[in-house]
């Protein structure tokens, strides 16, 4: 087992030598990402350890750096949502819908009864009370996001929302999917782009404890740089929630964690501590 050395100058895990090599693949480490094996005291760069030099080769040592890569500001409090948009957009992530749809899937085979379960009784919770969208969606997020991210995370994660943040998840549900439904009465277009703009407003609200209204913002300003394959990704969604569904209903409760954790792939591609490559990983 193993930890690593984010940009963000936090310490992540202890995980496994395969999930370390997970994230070299998804371009999310790199051969000067600092590391350590759990127990060890001394930080080495993974080009420097036996078990991952083979990953790099000789072209480990031209690789910037990941710690050098610029930190996102938490955004708690954050006003002024332009500068906002410009540190996210100026670090260059992409999102690459097929390869969001391929690392949701290796976390939902990984952590098949947490994720499977928790968006079983968070999807009833939602049913039953449609007012609650931002809240039981924010909980959602931050369990995915831990887990992507390599850390402890368990079950109780999932229902976050209700203690952290909750009122202002429950404004960008709310107000979010008001405004949608008037966008949809309006010829319906003006519907589809503010589900794609406004649909990393809930994931801002919930990691970065934003206030609802500055989240919708600076989702919007950012989403309308990557509009094309946000959309992209929110259709290749709904097909592959379909293609669960015609899987005697059964597959649909697989699909849908799988499209969450896609779109949390999608959220830390952007906002996340480093960012993504600006080529899909081969």
């Amino acid at each position: 087992m193993y930890k690593i050395l984010g940009a963000d100058q936090r310490e992540y895990g202890p995980v496994s030598a395969q999930q370390i090599i997970d994230w070299v693949n998804q371009g999310r480490a790199n051969g000067n990402t600092m590391a350590r094996a759990e127990g060890a005291e001394t930080w080495m760069p993974l080009s420097s350890i036996p078990e991952f030099a083979s990953l790099f080769g000789a072209g480990a040592a031209k690789t910037p750096p990941s710690s050098s890569l610029p930190p996102l500001p938490t955004f708690a409090g954050v006003v002024d949502t332009d500068a906002a948009a410009q540190t996210v957009l100026a670090r260059g992530g992409v999102i690459a819908a097929g390869h969001c749809i391929s690392r949701g899937w290796d976390l939902v085979m990984k952590n098949f009864w947490l994720l499977v379960g928790a968006s079983f009784v968070v999807g009833l919770i939602e049913g039953a009370i449609p007012l609650l969208t931002g809240v039981c969606r924010g909980g959602l997020f931050i369990l995915t996001l831990k887990l992507i991210r390599g850390q402890r995370a368990d079950f109780g994660d999932a229902f976050a929302g209700f203690s952290e943040n909750f009122l202002p998840l429950f404004l960008v549900g709310l107000v979010s999917m008001l405004l949608t439904l008037v966008g949809f009465a309006f010829c319906i277009v003006p519907g589809i782009y503010l589900a794609v703009a406004w649909s990393m407003a809930i994931t801002l609200t919930a990691d970065k404890k934003m206030d609802f209204w500055p989240a919708m913002e600076l989702s919007r300003k950012v989403m309308n740089q990557h509009w094309w394959s946000m959309f992209g990704l929110l259709l290749l969604g709904i097909l592959v929630t379909l293609l669960g569904a015609c899987v005697c209903c059964i597959g649909v409760y697989v699909a849908i964690p799988v499209v969450f954790a896609a779109w949390a792939y999608a959220y830390e591609d952007i906002f996340g501590s480093t960012p993504a490559p600006t080529t899909q990983p081969a």
